[in-house]
């Protein structure tokens, strides 16, 4: 199991769909969150792309410096990069970071936004570009490591003689990651790709993604792993936690919803179309009829785009629905929560220590040096619990 936090590069508040309790987007800000990914012991964090985002990979370049550990999931996005020129990018920052990249393909699922940058290729096409982009990039990393250089002709993309003179550290390249919800994007993460990840769904439907995308690969003579994207609201009771549940929602405008709620409709994206599905683009608004199951809760995607589910409980049950994703073959969780900084400690404070022991482990980066919390008295160490 690997659980990933978020870098919050398109901002981050307390209160959802308001500037209320907004915080300022600032490097310094985005620097606090990584190192406390980093020392809490997350393996990785997520830099989220778009034209909302600041760019991800000048965002996790600087963040390369303030961070040990901390292994970073960056989006290369056919149409708006070229392929060699993403390979490069992908070696020079694996190399500077010590082996700590991590590969986000990005197909894009908002027309709007796309043509904004350049990109007026309709969804089948644009699968059709992502399949010959990531394979082109494949070839120039792997071939890196022996200095042999790629000739390739597809029917969107074309290269004559892409080599690379300095390879990454990782071989054969850096692990690709892609999330779709079409049978196109089934297709292309089974047959090119290390890992599928999936946004929060209900177990029985990420287990129905999970066996086609294995069936596709095993087609291919490949194995994937798989992943999850949700968001995390965890306090000390269950009641609490809902009530944070409501909070994060509760200063956001009907109005505001219906603006967020118009921009993902037009979107040809099936996983956006999955979630908002999921609150009946946007018409609900209770926790009944937000609560899609056992403690996941589609209130985010109120007015979030991408990712709008989170799991909502005490530490105990947060973590053991966790468990439930793990047993129906999800190894990587990217996670977050608003406030993240805030958050990144609490999960961590109060779902780390219920992981099963391996993984508790590796989070910890080995068994720590001293205590922890403040000493008592001059000289005693706090127990860990006072009851």
């Amino acid at each position: 199991m690997q659980i990933f936090w978020f870098i919050p590069t398109h901002g981050d508040s307390r209160y959802l769909g308001t500037a209320e309790g907004a915080r300022q987007l600032s490097h310094e800000y985005l620097q606090q969150v990584a190192i406390a990914a980093d020392s809490l012991g997350y393996e990785g964090v997520l830099i989220p792309t778009g034209r909302s985002c600041e760019d991800p990979w000048v965002v996790a370049s600087s963040l390369i410096a303030v961070t040990r550990r901390l292994k970073f999931l960056v989006a290369v996005r056919p149409g708006l990069h070229q392929p060699a020129l993403a390979a490069r990018m992908a070696a020079t920052f694996d190399r500077l970071s010590g082996g700590r990249l991590l590969i986000n393909l990005v197909t894009g699922g908002d027309q709007a936004e796309l043509e904004g940058d350049g990109v007026f290729l309709d969804h089948a096409t644009r699968y059709e570009q992502s399949s010959e982009f990531i394979r082109i990039w494949r070839e120039i990393l792997a071939r890196s490591h022996s200095g042999e250089s790629l000739d390739y002709e597809g029917k969107h993309l074309a290269v004559k003689g892409a080599k690379l003179l300095f390879p990454p550290v990782q071989k054969p390249h850096p692990p690709v990651y892609f999330g779709g919800s079409s049978p196109a994007a089934h297709e292309l993460a089974a047959e090119q790709t290390e890992a599928y990840l999936t946004w929060g769904e209900p177990p029985a439907e990420v287990a129905k993604k999970i066996a086609d995308v294995r069936a596709k690969a095993a087609r291919h003579g490949r194995t994937v792993k798989f992943g999850i994207r949700l968001h995390v609201i965890v306090r000390e009771t269950d009641a609490q936690a809902w009530q944070a549940a409501q909070e994060l929602i509760s200063r956001v405008s009907d109005d505001t919803v219906v603006q967020a709620q118009a921009v993902f409709a037009r979107m040809d994206s099936e996983g956006q179309r999955r979630m908002a599905a999921l609150h009946a683009g946007g018409s609900k608004r209770t926790r009944a009829d937000l609560e899609i199951s056992p403690n996941l809760w589609a209130g985010v995607g109120l007015v979030r785009g991408g990712a709008g589910t989170a799991l909502v409980g005490d530490p105990q049950t947060v973590a053991a629905r966790i468990e439930e994703y793990a047993a129906l073959g999800i190894d990587t969780f990217v996670l977050s929560g608003y406030p993240h900084l805030e958050e990144a400690y609490r999960f961590a404070e109060l779902v780390f220590p219920l992981l099963p022991v391996q993984v508790r482990d590796k989070l910890a980066g080995g068994s720590p040096l001293g205590p922890f919390g403040e000493t008592v008295g001059n000289q005693y160490v706090p127990r860990a619990s006072q009851s």
